[in-house]
């Protein structure tokens, strides 16, 4: 029996070999094929294997899914397989949604009682950078590997993505002090702009990637929410620079 998965967070050959030597650590598994550039990877079984024991079998940085079956299958289970898709793709995105929906609360009921758009928007912007910041904090050591795979900047400046989680917190810092928030604005366009293009090709060229937005502590893939969270920022951003000008 073989099963098509589809293998994150594999950056160079000590990865796919550290992939390799998980799985074949499991009695079921005779043998693994891995394609580094497609980040795909066919395992050949003896016995089935619950996808759970095949992400357990490989270091917590590398993210294992269903791709599809290596035979043909029928109608009803390509539908089946759809359906499922649909649902592990919105489990996964499932905690962006809700630290997106508690940062937009606080900061309404942050300004309830006098409302002021532009508080509003200063607050979430500082509250964005502090939260994202901090799940990439629980792993500083990971995070720019997984970043440095779409952003263009973090490709060719490593350093850029190591420091990158302390430039975050610098930033929300100065939205919720209200300190020089001319630099910190511009400095908001510069570099969720760089990440939003390099997100853009990701989303274009169809390839699956984890996305660092929340370090690697949550495992979520690129998706059309990463592109509309950094296009909410940067509206946001441009809002408040018409605003002080």
């Amino acid at each position: 029996m073989k099963l098509k998965v589809t293998i994150l967070g594999m950056t160079c050959g000590g990865c796919k070999a550290a992939v390799e030597k998980g799985l074949l650590s499991l009695e079921a598994v005779s043998k693994v094929e891995i394609d580094l550039e497609k980040e795909e990877g066919v395992i050949s079984m003896t016995q089935p294997i619950e996808l759970g024991a095949l992400q357990n079998a490989v270091p917590s940085k590398f993210t294992i899914s269903l791709k599809s079956l290596a035979k043909t299958p029928t109608v009803e289970s390509e539908a089946v397989t759809d359906i499922t898709a649909e649902k592990t793709k919105f489990q996964q995105l499932k905690p962006l949604f809700l630290i997106l929906l508690y940062i937009v609360v606080a900061s309404v009921l942050m300004h309830f009682k006098n409302w002021s758009w532009s508080e509003f928007m200063l607050d979430f912007m500082g509250l964005f950078y502090i939260v994202f910041s901090f799940f990439k904090m629980l792993d500083l050591k990971g995070f720019p590997e997984s970043f440095q795979m779409y952003d263009p900047l973090a490709k060719r400046v490593p350093v850029y993505a190591r420091v990158y989680p302390f430039i975050e917190t610098a930033l929300g810092l100065l939205f919720l002090m209200r300190v020089e928030l001319q630099i910190a604005l511009i400095l908001t366009l510069i570099i969720l702009g760089i990440t939003t293009i390099g997100v853009t090709k990701t989303l274009v060229s169809k390839k699956s990637i984890r996305c660092a937005c929340l370090g690697t502590a949550l495992k979520l893939p690129m998706s059309e929410a990463t592109f509309i969270e950094n296009a909410i920022m940067i509206v946001m951003a441009v809002l408040m620079l018409v605003n002080i000008f």
